[in-house]
């Protein structure tokens, strides 16, 4: 069927609408010295630790020189930082500075009380009806969002069919890594299956309310004491929640409950967004080594954590 123009002109009646709604057309953005664009960086900053710039250039559609000159900006006015990743100092993370969060919290703050101003004009029904028709137009162009809390779950039958095609799918989409990854995963999921130790091992589902499996994460025996930290994913849909980081929370707290010694993981260096994650949860990296895998020349790094109690309570990393 065609396109017809009082279609187009329905969707530009829109846009011009909700540009001048939300203040869009205003020199600053949230009463603030900084556009539209300048303020999505920092949001995407400080909600997305370790991205890097050619991530968010990607990410957001910016032209490079473009996004260059606001990070340039923002390092001038002392609001982000650049921190070489531990392993390779080409790579920078991004990251706000103490004065950068300072100046982005106001910002977050007056959206969201715009945003509440906008919704209280309506009253329940029509509230309903335009969160909805939103939600609505997010999903017909491919981005659907959780709806409500994500909670995590034990596995179930069906689980490891979509933990292995999801797997498969989005390495490919992302990575461009073959179907030899999707194979692997497949033999990892039947292992687990296969000689489960319910007590010592186990599998996480990341669900939203609607039912949607949004993430997974899995924790299995290995050798000598260690417990192995494998196929961890977050879905596009879900990330900026926390959900990686939870999930890699929930697995170091159950294998120390298990009584296992440390955490042993095998991921690849360009998996920047990952190895963040581990970071955080006090992983550190023991080796690495160049390979060719799923159709590409990989970086294959070996992570481990220690779960000896510490002074203070802690988990050792070395």
């Amino acid at each position: 069927m065609p396109i017809l123009k009082a279609q187009i002109q329905d969707v530009r009646a829109f846009n011009r609408d909700y540009t001048r709604r939300i203040g869009v057309l205003s020199q600053g953005l949230l009463d603030s010295p900084y556009s539209l664009t300048e303020v999505r960086v920092m949001y995407e900053v400080a909600h997305r630790p370790g991205v890097t710039a050619g991530e968010l250039g990607i990410e957001l559609g910016l032209d490079r020189g473009y996004l260059s000159r606001i990070l340039k900006r923002f390092e001038a006015q002392h609001l982000l930082a650049r921190d070489p990743a531990a392993h390779d100092a080409r790579r920078r993370h991004l990251r706000l500075t103490s004065a950068g969060r300072r100046v982005f919290a106001p910002l977050e703050q007056r959206s969201q009380r715009q945003v509440r101003a906008m919704l209280a004009e309506l009253d329940a029904g029509h509230r309903q009806a335009v969160l909805g028709a939103m939600n609505t137009i997010r999903q017909a162009f491919g981005h659907t969002v959780p709806h409500g809390p994500v909670t995590l779950r034990r596995h179930r039958p069906g689980d490891m069919g979509w933990v292995v095609e999801r797997h498969g799918a989005l390495y490919h989409q992302e990575y461009g890594w073959n179907e030899e990854f999707e194979a692997l995963v497949a033999k990892i999921t039947a292992e687990f299956i296969g000689n489960l130790d319910a007590a010592r091992e186990r599998c996480w589902i990341a669900e939203d309310a609607a039912g949607r499996r949004r993430g997974c994460i899995f924790l299995v025996a290995g050798d000598a004491g260690a417990a192995k930290l494998r196929l961890l994913l977050v879905d596009p849909q879900a990330r900026g929640l926390g959900l990686g980081r939870r999930l890699v929370g929930e697995c170091v707290r159950f294998a120390r409950a298990a009584g296992y010694e440390r955490i042993v993981l095998w991921t690849q260096e360009n998996l920047t967004a990952a190895r963040h994650l581990y970071q955080q949860a006090g992983f550190e990296l023991k080796g690495s080594e160049a390979h060719h895998s799923f159709g590409k020349d990989l970086t294959g790094e070996t992570w481990q954590l220690i779960l000896e109690r510490a002074s203070g309570g802690r988990s050792r990393a070395m």
